[in-house]
Order: structure tokens, then sequence, then C-alpha cells
């Protein structure tokens, strides 16, 4: 049996909180979607937490909750998932690339600085919003990031896909200290899951109230929104065009039962990584680096191969340990060179760093239920094929 480079943890609470919502009355808009937006705000310290389908569902509404439309634009990192870039085209926008930093494979608010100038001085558009992405779930230098949107005049969605459970200056990833919106994903190989699903956390009242429109077809109740009232429970008006972008009830309950172990979760992540650290050290390859500001939550263990002291191409490496039972992974093939994005007239070239990193990263396994045993079964395999 294959070890995969994710997994869920599923135990009898989890289990037993999904059968209590479908042995109840409400199988969806019934109490528990409140009770997990009130456990993700609780611990990420947010005012706001408006739970969603999806992280990309999230991603679309906080987009359009800030105004992205057709003729603005919008920048993010070219070493994430689709979605990151996606969002922006679904609201008629354009999306551009900023190079990642060398050492996190995060956006680098070095690189942004320097496609801010550029573009200012040559007159060229400036980002309506910007995207970072915390991939593996560590942040991005946020603090600059900020700044950078003061100056310039952006507007920030941090995409936490990867990144509950993380801190950021001792703050946690979600509270938006350095940011407008905040995104997580609940996908099942994430930190906790809700099967699928995704939350936006905010600060800010109306963007909460926008993003809270936007992902149950534009329609309220609340009498303070109607252009008429009425003492009819039933009455309601659609005032916006949203979506059907709601989380179900089962969805919300498991998410309920995870978060109960969410620190637990992001704890064994950092005691495994901590580990594959001491015992990578003699491979040639390079190992991610930690940033002394943050905190991650590990959602993932990327090294990169270094290619001029070993034999084999990267492709080798990763169809052998594959072969071997080892479920290495991509995080990811850079957005700007997915065929859809080559129509749309991006190039190789010009994100040197995203494309070095596309051509020697490796996720490896890591999981929170991931035995020492397992994580001695990589070593052993990954040592076998690079010291071949």
């Amino acid at each position: 049996m294959s070890i995969p480079y994710g997994k869920q943890d599923i135990n009898d609470e989890d289990i037993a909180a999904v059968i209590a919502v479908l042995q109840s009355d409400f199988l969806t808009q019934g109490p528990q979607v409140p009770l997990f937006e009130g456990a993700i705000k609780e611990a990420v310290n947010a005012q706001y937490a408006i739970a969603v389908n999806s992280a990309t569902s999230a991603l679309h509404i906080a987009c359009l909750a800030l105004g992205v439309g057709k003729g603005d634009l919008v920048w993010t990192t070219p070493i994430s998932f689709v979605a990151s870039a996606n969002c922006a085209l679904y609201c008629g926008a354009s999306v551009d690339f900023v190079d990642i930093d060398a050492n996190t494979y995060n956006l680098s608010a070095q690189h942004l600085q320097q496609k801010l100038e550029y573009a200012r001085v040559h007159g060229l558009a400036l980002p309506k919003v910007v995207i970072p992405v915390h991939l593996s779930g560590q942040s991005c230098a946020m603090q600059k990031i900020h700044h950078l949107g003061q100056e310039y005049g952006f507007s920030i969605i941090e995409d936490a896909s990867h990144a509950i459970g993380g801190h950021y200056q001792g703050n946690n990833i979600g509270a938006c200290q350095f940011s407008d919106i905040t995104i997580f994903s609940f996908h099942p190989v994430k930190i906790i899951t809700t099967a699928e699903g995704g939350v936006a956390t905010t600060n800010n009242a109306s963007l909460a109230q926008k993003m809270t429109l936007l992902r149950s077809h534009g329609i309220t109740r609340d009498p303070s929104l109607m252009n008429h009232s009425s003492e009819d429970n039933c009455y309601y008006e659609q005032i916006c065009l949203g979506f059907n972008y709601r989380m179900t009830e089962m969805q919300a309950a498991l998410g309920v039962s995870q978060m109960h172990r969410l620190q637990s979760f992001v704890s064994e992540r950092n005691r495994l990584a901590i580990r594959y650290d001491r015992l990578l050290e003699a491979l040639p390859v390079q190992l991610p680096q930690q940033m002394a500001e943050t905190y991650s939550s590990r959602h993932l263990y990327i090294i990169r191969l270094r290619l001029d002291k070993i034999s084999l191409t990267a492709k080798a490496v990763f169809l052998l340990l594959r072969e071997k039972g080892i479920g290495v992974n991509l995080h990811y093939f850079p957005i700007h060179m997915q065929p859809y994005y080559q129509k749309l007239g991006f190039i190789t070239g010009k994100l040197p760093e995203a494309e070095l990193y596309y051509k020697n990263a490796l996720s490896l396994p890591l999981f929170h239920k991931m035995t020492l045993a397992e994580q001695d079964k990589v070593i052993e395999v990954l040592s076998e094929v690079l010291l071949s």
C-alpha cells in the first residue's frame, strides 16, 4: 500500500456529528453553519466568518465584495492552485502574476514592489486586488504587502487555504491584521476538513454583508436591507445577483467537530516536519525554510532536488518514488504555464524563480496521522532513489 502525500483524519466524534445532522430536521440552512462560523471566528480572532461550499467560491465572492469587475486587474502568485487566479477571471477582470521568493516559495514582497514601481513609472495598470498565497501554511510577508497596498491603493485577499492554525508575527492567520479578507479551504487533504468547503474571514462589516448575500442568491430576510417591509416571516427579497455557494449542515457539523483538534493537528504536522528536516539534511535536497516571524500549519512539506548532485531528472525521481509506493506530488505547476493561461497570452521566461521551482520541487507525504514508520519509509526510499 502506498503512502499518500495527504490524508484526512476522521474519528468517531466526527462521524457521530454528521449522523446527528442526518437525523435532525435540517440538512441545509440550519444551526450547524453558524456554529462552524463561530468556531472559525474564535480560532482565528476575526469578527466575521462566512462559510461556503469551497475555497474557490470563497475567493470568488471575496473578489466580488471588493468590487472586482471588468477592466480591473488582480495580481497573485504563479505557484498556487489555479483557483487563486481563476477567481479574478470569474469576475471579468484580468490577472497577472508576481514571481516567488526563492526561499519560502511564496509571492515575493520584493518582486511585488518592483512590479508596482515599474507599472507606476511606465503608466501601466495597477492591481485592484493582490492575492498572496500562504504556500504550505507559511504566511507571506504580509506587513510589507500591506504597506505596499496602502501606498499603491490595492486591496488584499489572503489565500490561506493551506494555513489555518498558523501564525504571523504572533497573530493568527485569518485575523486579517494586514488584509481585507482571508480565505481558508477544508478540502480533505487540508488541515481540517468539511469534505469540501471554505470560509472567508474579515473584520469589515460591509464586506461580510456582501459575501453573505453573494453566497445565497443575493437573497436577504433582513428588513434593514429590503426595499419593502413585511411582517410575513416567509417574505424575502433578492437584492443582488448571487450564487448557490452555501455550505451544508453535514459539512459544517464535520467542521465543528474537526476544529476541536485543530491545534493538535498543526502541532503534529510541525513535529513531523521538524523530524523530516533532521532526517533529510544529508541528502542532496533543499529543505523548506521557515521564517522567524511565521509559524506554519505545515500543510505541505516541499523539498527541492539538487539536480546538479544527482544522476536523475526530477521527473525520473518523481516516477520512481510513485512506483515504490511513495505518493509524492507537485505543488504546483505554475499557473501561467497552464495551457488555458498560455492561450490568454502568458509566456514562459517572465517568472524565473517560479519556473526554476517547478523544475525541481517535490512534495513529500505529510499528514497528521502519519506514523514514524511511514515517515522512515519515505526517507529510506527517497535515499535509495537519490543516492543510487
